[in-house]
């Protein structure tokens, strides 16, 4: 295989070179392998390509911090090879790529799968922590606890050659490109567009999906106006690879009459199917028993705006996104939950200022804000604000080593007692938030 270059994929085809095209995209952490068991029977009527995420199976490392980034990656490479309409079936991480595709590039899908996947994946401070520990520990923890998020407990005990072939896959993944996608999936949130999704749509998840599980469906299928949900009995988050006959005849049965033209391997000709096109699921198989459903409609969210007059944008806004993304949901949420009738007008000028206007300038990145930010908390003796200031410091991609050589720097400009309190304070923080869980 040629080499990538960095705005590419490294990719594969299997099938009829004049059929149509079939995507397959993997899961945070695994390589197109995990699509293996479908392969023969998709392949009889589509030209199937299937992708590796940067930095997995062996891919180039070069990192993609936004699910956009990703989407235009695997466009680049479909332009290289002259692929303009195709249907699309991805997995988690690459599901979320296929509703970006959908939504900002909706010419060139022509059918939507979406497996194990979510408009929002739990939250933006999960995935950052999961960066954080990857970040100091490497990724050998993900590896170990990957089995318990992907499987059921029944089937990694009956099948210990692929839950070692899952531990493996993550083992060899490139942690900076993990990291990146952690972000990707951290910033990742099109709740309030999922109606603008106008392709047929079939929802795919496992009924012990711990991850993104039938309740994420249901959000998927109450939002995009044609799209039917499929759940899948006694499977987890990998559910092409638990129950890889069901998830293969689902495939089958939305492909062939959710797509037109199909390709008729009998003749080799592309064929338009007689019958109209129907609710994927009508007659879902028998040995399976695939639940359907259509949720309600969900009140979508209006994007809201301040304007600070002359014809400036409201720095507000900026610095409220700023602000959740360097210090995590969680501490965001209960600064403005605390805040009152004396407290709030503080809190609006802290966001607007100090993360809308200082924060979100170009000038430094990240990294070099939380540098100066600790250096400045040590001088003044700012112990409660250092604490979530370390932790913004480690989701920012500074590691325990750099902090400590901050507190040290510190140590001999701010004084010996400021850094001793400031050692023990973010000695604490760094244990917590990079200890993995078991």
């Amino acid at each position: 295989m040629s080499e990538t270059p960095p705005n590419t994929l490294q990719y594969r085809f299997d099938g009829p070179e004049e059929a149509p095209v079939l995507i397959l995209g993997p899961s945070l952490g695994t390589t197109w392998h995990m699509w293996d068991r479908q392969i023969p029977e998709l392949s009889k009527n589509w030209r199937i390509f299937r992708f590796d995420l940067p930095g997995h199976g062996g891919a180039p490392a070069y990192p993609a911090g936004s699910v956009s980034e990703l989407a235009a990656r695997l466009l680049a490479t479909l332009d290289s090879l002259g692929v303009h309409r195709f249907g699309y079936a991805g997995c988690a991480l690459s599901g979320a790529i296929g509703i970006e595709l959908a939504l900002r590039h909706p010419e060139r899908i022509a059918s939507l799968a979406l497996i194990a996947a979510s408009p929002r994946f739990g939250t933006a401070d999960e995935f950052r922590q999961r960066g954080v520990i990857v970040r100091t520990n490497g990724l050998d923890p993900m590896a170990r606890t990957s089995p318990e998020r992907w499987f059921t407990s029944g089937f990694a005990a009956a099948q210990p050659a692929i839950t070692e072939w899952a531990v493996q896959m993550v083992r060899t993944t490139d942690p900076g490109c993990y990291i990146a996608a952690c972000e990707a999936l951290a910033a990742f949130d099109v709740r309030a567009e999922l109606t603008r999704i106008g392709v047929p749509t079939l929802v795919l998840v496992g009924s012990d999906d711990q991850v993104t599980g039938p309740a994420e469906a249901r959000t998927l299928v109450a939002g995009i106006p044609d799209a039917r949900l499929a759940v899948v009995p006694g499977a987890s988050h990998l559910v092409p690879v638990e129950q890889p006959a069901a998830v293969t005849d689902l495939l089958v049965r939305h492909f062939s009459t959710a797509w037109q033209p199909a390709f008729d391997s009998a003749t080799g000709q592309m064929a338009i199917p007689a019958s109209p096109v129907r609710p994927v699921l009508a007659a879902p198989p028998p040995q399976m028993g695939p639940v359907a459903e259509i949720a309600p409609p969900a009140a979508q969210p209006e994007a809201m705006g301040l304007g600070m007059g002359m014809g400036r944008p409201d720095p507000y806004d900026a610095g409220i996104k700023v602000r959740r993304e360097v210090l995590g949901d969680a501490h965001v949420d209960r600064a403005l939950a605390s805040a009152d009738e004396f407290s709030g007008d503080f809190q609006e000028f802290i966001t607007r200022y100090a993360w809308g206007e200082i924060w979100d300038r170009p000038g430094l990145d990240r990294r070099s804000r939380s540098c100066v930010t600790l250096t400045a908390l040590v001088a003044g003796g700012h112990l409660d604000e250092l604490a979530f200031h370390t932790r913004a410091a480690l989701r920012n991609g500074l590691t325990p080593v750099e902090i400590k050589e901050v507190l040290l720097q510190a140590a001999v400009y701010c004084g010996v007692p400021a850094a001793n309190s400031a050692f023990k304070v973010a000695q604490q923080v760094i244990r917590e938030e990079t200890t993995p869980q078991e």
